[in-house]
């Protein structure tokens, strides 16, 4: 019988992780309601805010009922590698909602709603603001120690493969608004190079999470770290290809056009691909290091 393995674990309550997630649902539930009874949201960029505090509010929770009731032994997967991944995705969320919210909802002058509809705003913005530090704590708190034997997911290289995939939907973002990517055949093996580095990271997380590394016939370990050098070169490319069709006088426009609309201007939306390229490029190159310096210390224990 499923019930009989419900038991109340006063741990996850107690903890600093329980802490941590407790303030997480007080405070997405809050912003939550702040939005739904005067500051609203519109457009693209609100449905995206919105959707942030929701789908991280909802997942929190279930993840939080789950130790609770200690029914996350019931789930295929490795529960610890999927709670520290889940909460650095919902940190990079939350950072960007509570970047985008201010910036297209919130003015120093009264709307033309009225005054309050400008206060409930800010109220949302601190109040998701906070949120960030609190999955952020939560991330400090379960990731890798030295003496302490953790999942993948929880060490430096695997929560920079969780930064690295949320880059890589940043630039699709980009891409699709009218980055006018299609006009030079080298542009679109940029958009290859980003799409098979997305899909990679995707998979090692996907596979990590799952649980399913030890039953591969390949060592996982070597397999990341020649997949890391092979996506550090391929992003090295595209951070010199990208910019050169984007911003040389030959092929592209090296200022911003005077007469670009905001949020429409296919400039902004290649710059925005060109600093987050070039970003992740970084994480990439520091994620090698990091896999190697692991194995080092591995294989010298050994």
């Amino acid at each position: 019988n499923p019930l009989s393995l419900v038991h109340f674990n006063s741990k996850p309550i107690l903890s600093g992780v329980g802490a941590a997630r407790m303030c997480q649902l007080l405070l997405g539930c809050t912003t939550m309601a702040l939005v739904a009874h005067s500051a609203g949201f519109s457009a693209t960029y609100g449905t995206y805010c919105m959707f942030v505090w929701c789908f991280c509010f909802a997942v929190t929770l279930v993840v939080f009922t789950l130790d609770v009731t200690r029914l996350h032994g019931c789930m295929p997967i490795s529960w610890d590698n999927f709670t520290v991944a889940f909460a650095m995705l919902a940190t990079l969320m939350y950072v960007t909602a509570s970047i985008v919210y201010p910036v297209y909802f919130l003015r120093s002058d009264c709307p033309a709603e009225g005054c309050e509809v400008r206060n409930y705003r800010i109220a949302v913005t601190v109040c998701s603001s906070v949120c960030c530090f609190a999955y952020g704590a939560e991330v400090f708190i379960t990731r890798a120690k030295p003496g302490h034997v953790v999942g993948y997911m929880a060490t430096v290289s695997g929560l920079l493969k969780v930064v690295q995939a949320f880059i890589a939907c940043i630039i699709f973002g980009a891409l699709a608004n009218d980055s006018e990517y299609n006009r030079h055949i080298p542009t679109q093996y940029c958009v290859v190079v980003y799409s098979l580095c997305f899909a990679v990271t995707v998979v090692v997380v996907t596979l990590t999470v799952s649980g399913r590394t030890s039953s591969l016939r390949f060592p996982f370990d070597r397999f990341v770290v020649i997949y890391t050098f092979l996506a550090m070169l391929l992003y090295l490319s595209a951070a010199v290809v990208w910019p050169v069709f984007s911003f040389d006088k030959k092929y592209g426009t090296p200022g911003r056009p005077e007469n670009c609309p905001r949020g429409k201007c296919p400039w902004d939306s290649k710059l925005v691909i060109a600093v987050f390229t070039c970003a992740n490029l970084v994480l990439y190159f520091t994620d090698l290091v990091y896999s190697q310096r692991i194995r080092f210390v591995s294989h010298s224990a050994a």
